[in-house]
């Protein structure tokens, strides 16, 4: 479903102003491309967060708490 939305608005883009839709046709594989170190920093943030949670709530998970 997503996708076909994508194609509809990309495809009302094109009819509107052809030039802008053929340069982001263009350009958008370059642009996934720049963000995949952004993705990897990102994944790396939220496991590095939810070792510190783990370590900080440690002492109470073995005291029994939930």
């Amino acid at each position: 479903m997503k996708l076909l939305l994508i194609l509809l608005l990309w495809a009302l883009l094109l009819v509107l102003c052809w030039p802008l839709a053929l340069l982001i046709l263009i350009a958008w594989p370059f642009l996934w491309l720049l963000s995949i170190p952004f993705r990897i920093v990102g994944v790396v943030m939220g496991a590095l967060l939810a070792l510190v949670k783990a370590l900080l709530f440690l002492p109470a998970r073995l005291l029994g708490q939930k």
